[in-house]
């Protein structure tokens, strides 16, 4: 059967593509040729992210423009230049100075989407310090649990998250020095460690100069999102921002006189490293809204901030499809450029719905914690395939794999089924898991990464996500991976959100299970059920499809968005869910 393509689309009068050749462009690549897109620290001193993020464009034409715009929880919006940015940062770096924190030592974030964690981050990174972001809806028992593990000295927090969470587990936590509490009204506590942090930036000055900082010295430890046991810090350093600047010329499509908005939360890496770094790097004017996800609100800012370049997730997506098309056509959404989408596998339908509702199709891309940078894109200038990951990075070599008694043997032949891996090299590779030496040496064959995720190849060099290693189903010899069941069961017209694991069976091994939600003005019953499963099979076939379907109110999902199969299983079983730390609404 021949593939699904949408071909690129390009409206009447818009710019070329970045990236608009990409076959010339990964022939000639070369990674010792990109480092002239990085300014550097003055008098060779080295590479600091915050730099090439911020100072670098304060200290020259784009000073006054606009670096951030932030649109606060009653929707009023306030500016913050790249040279108002620069000098906030700076002044929190002096801040961290003056309390004795330095290099190497691990400033942490629990705040929601505030201007002040912003200030953090890139003072932090000036100070050649190392952040650490939580994700503000955490319960006190993860939030403990990463700091411990991460060795915590400084958190910078919102007097609600203090009083509710912090100050129940910050005598636990050995490492801690300091308590920077974010307040509208002065900060009395009568532990020390605890202090006021905008009496601080107050009395700090605002002129730091970065030391010099080795492109090899840590700036990030971020934490995986721990499905199944304790969550592992993975360490990233400096260097990384060309991978965050060059991806986001090429696989976001960033123009310096774009208004970009991620939506991810900076509790999580994305959040960061595609909500912050990236889009500074590259000179453009960040959109940043305080509020959770609200469909009309969500479209109201897209148009009123003329937003031209947009990365959300799946989740999100399919919670907009919910709403359906005709809300979208209620806005004026002409600016809208490019739409991208990660954090899990975007499901062919919802690639469709992008073409149905906006005009242009999501643009799926893949990548880890572990991998600190888009490595796998669909990208502007090529055509896309519905449920397809795209074609690697220009400078990024991925291969798929299978393991045998001596490694591993790179599988040459389009469509075979195995284990995503990328050769190693590319400048956002995590150096390590945090005392963790031999689980980090285990990630690794030769010169490979390996993923831990299951993919295949087809014969135009785009790559297809199939499944976690460990959540694909084996049922009756067949080898079933779970996201193109559920991608099948999203396509029929009663389906919101779907979920699939292998239920244990004397007779096959497993069965194919599978949970949905509804999408509304549908209900459960015999007749919804059969129609679903009907196509479910005309889809599949027999050997794939679904044997049983449960309809549930809602998935489980961790808190950035990802549909936490285990849970489906071990709940499904009657087994302890065990870590749900990064549990939605747990």
């Amino acid at each position: 059967m021949a593939q699904e393509i949408i071909k690129k689309i390009r409206m009447s009068g818009e710019r070329s593509a970045n990236l608009d050749d990409y076959e010339r462009v990964v022939k000639n690549f070369r990674w010792a040729n990109t480092q002239d897109i990085l300014v550097g620290l003055p008098k060779n001193n080295g590479l600091n992210i915050a730099f090439e993020a911020v100072d670098w464009h304060a200290s020259g034409r784009l000073a006054e423009k606009t670096a951030i715009r932030w649109i606060n929880i009653d929707g009023e919006s306030q500016d913050f230049s790249y040279k108002a940015l620069s000098l906030e940062s700076n002044t929190f770096a002096n801040v961290l100075s003056h309390l004795g924190v330095g290099s190497g030592d691990k400033v942490y974030t629990l705040a929601g989407r505030i201007p002040e964690l912003y200030f953090t981050f890139l003072g932090t990174l000036k100070n050649k310090s190392v952040f650490t972001p939580l994700f503000s809806a955490f319960g006190p028992e993860p939030i403990q649990s990463r700091m411990e593990i991460g060795g915590c000295n400084v958190i910078v927090t919102t007097d609600k998250l203090y009083k509710r969470k912090v100050s129940k587990i910050k005598d636990n936590v050995k490492t801690l020095r300091h308590i920077l509490v974010i307040s509208d009204e002065p900060v009395h506590d009568d532990d020390p460690r605890v202090k006021d942090f905008r009496a601080l930036m107050r009395e700090a000055s605002c002129e730091f100069v970065i030391p010099p900082t080795d492109p090899e010295d840590q700036a990030l430890l971020h934490f995986t999102s721990g499905t199944t046991g304790q969550p592992k810090g993975a360490m990233h350093v400096h260097n990384a921002v060309l991978m965050h600047k060059l991806t986001g010329q090429m696989a976001l499509d960033l123009h310096e006189d774009d208004v970009y908005w991620c939506t991810a939360d900076p509790g999580w890496v994305t959040g960061t490293s595609y909500g912050i770094i990236s889009p500074l790097a590259n000179g453009v004017t960040l959109l940043i809204d305080e509020a959770e996800f609200d469909p009309e609100r969500w479209y109201q800012q897209l148009q009123d901030y003329k937003v031209n370049v947009w990365y959300t997730a799946p989740t999100a997506i399919r919670m907009l499809m919910k709403q359906g098309s005709a809300l979208v056509k209620k806005y004026d959404l002409k600016h809208l450029r490019f739409l991208a989408s990660v954090g899990e596998p975007l499901n062919p339908e919802a690639v469709r719905w992008g073409v149905e509702a906006f005009g242009r199709p999501f643009h799926d891309n893949w990548w880890q914690t572990e991998t600190g940078g888009i490595m796998i894109a669909n990208y502007a200038g090529m055509d896309v395939k519905p449920g397809s990951m795209g074609r690697p990075m220009p400078g990024v070599e991925a291969g798929i794999v299978e393991r045998n008694a001596t490694g591993i043997k790179v599988v040459e032949s389009p469509g075979v089924e195995g284990e995503l891996a990328i050769r190693s090299g590319w400048p956002s590779m995590f150096r390590g898991y945090l005392n963790q030496d031999e689980k980090y040496k285990k990630c690794f064959v030769d010169d490979w990464y390996l993923s831990g995720d299951l993919a295949k190849k087809d014969a135009d060099g785009y790559y297809w996500f199939v499944g976690r290693a460990d959540d694909v189903i084996k049922s009756a010899g067949h080898l079933i991976g779970p996201f193109e069941v559920e991608s099948a069961l999203l396509e029929h017209p009663a389906i919101a959100e779907a979920g699939v694991i292998g239920k244990p069976d004397e007779t096959l091994l497993n069965i194919v299970k599978a949970f949905v939600t509804l999408k509304s003005g549908y209900t459960w019953g015999p007749e919804t059920e059969r129609s679903v499963m009907a196509h479910a099979r005309k889809k599949l076939g027999p050997a794939v499809a679904p044997r049983e379907i449960s309809c549930l109110e809602s998935l489980p999902k961790t808190r950035s968005g990802k549909i936490m199969r285990r849970l489906l299983k071990t709940r499904e079983l009657g087994l302890p869910d065990g870590d749900t730390s990064t549990l939605m609404n747990d």
